[in-house]
């Protein structure tokens, strides 16, 4: 995906910036607290039109969000609760961004701008909890083309750049994500019922038939 080849050119910077975090013994959950706090204010420069800051504070929110995970495992600090706390904020990060974007274009009478808006919403929930519900009956589902990352990504670009079509992008292959996670499971599902079936038993007497 676009998310592994950034974060492999990155990796020499941002082993530098663990190294320093993890001397500072800065814990795992406080990043993921500050990167969820960053959200907030970018969220509210979104409100203000200031799309250009708002991708400056975009990316030193994405910094947070990759450096947590890196530090936990550096300072030995990985635990279930962790995963399961940067999740949760993750997902509350991304709500805050996209409701900041709503209400911009909100107050510029821009409805049709403010359901799309909506749809990226659901597309971006759905992308995450399709995997979970999925990995409770496959052991993994982790296709499709736009996980948060990437969606990050765009959204940056978007605020350099022109955000309208970015949003166009987003709400369409965020969706197809969706589609194709459970297209995949039920191919999964599917093909592990038809392993698992018993195989019908040739018999003599059907040996017999199949002979005549």
């Amino acid at each position: 995906m676009i998310s592994d080849k950034i974060g492999q050119g990155a990796q020499v910077i941002l082993r530098a910036i663990v190294r320093a975090l993890g001397f500072f013994n800065v814990k795992p959950n406080h990043l993921t607290m500050l990167g969820f706090i960053m959200s907030i204010v970018t969220a509210y420069v979104f409100t203000l039109g200031s799309f250009r800051l708002a991708g400056v504070l975009l990316i030193l929110t994405g910094l947070f969000d990759m450096v947590d995970g890196m530090v936990a495992r550096t300072m030995n600090a990985v635990t279930p609760f962790g995963a399961f706390f940067d999740s949760i904020m993750d997902r509350y990060s991304d709500l805050i961004l996209y409701l900041g974007l709503i209400i911009y274009y909100g107050r510029h009478d821009r409805m049709n701008y403010v359901v799309l808006v909506g749809v990226v919403m659901m597309g971006s929930v759905l992308t995450s909890y399709a995997r979970a519900r999925a990995e409770c009956l496959i052991p993994k589902c982790k296709v499709g083309f736009l996980e948060r990352p990437e969606r990050i990504v765009l959204l940056i670009i978007g605020s350099f750049y022109f955000m309208d079509p970015v949003l166009w992008v987003i709400a369409i292959l965020a969706n197809w994500t969706v589609v194709h996670r459970i297209l995949y499971t039920r191919s999964q599902i599917r093909a592990r019922e038809k392993a698992a079936a018993p195989q019908p038993q040739v018999t003599r007497e059907n040996q017999s038939a199949m002979r005549l």
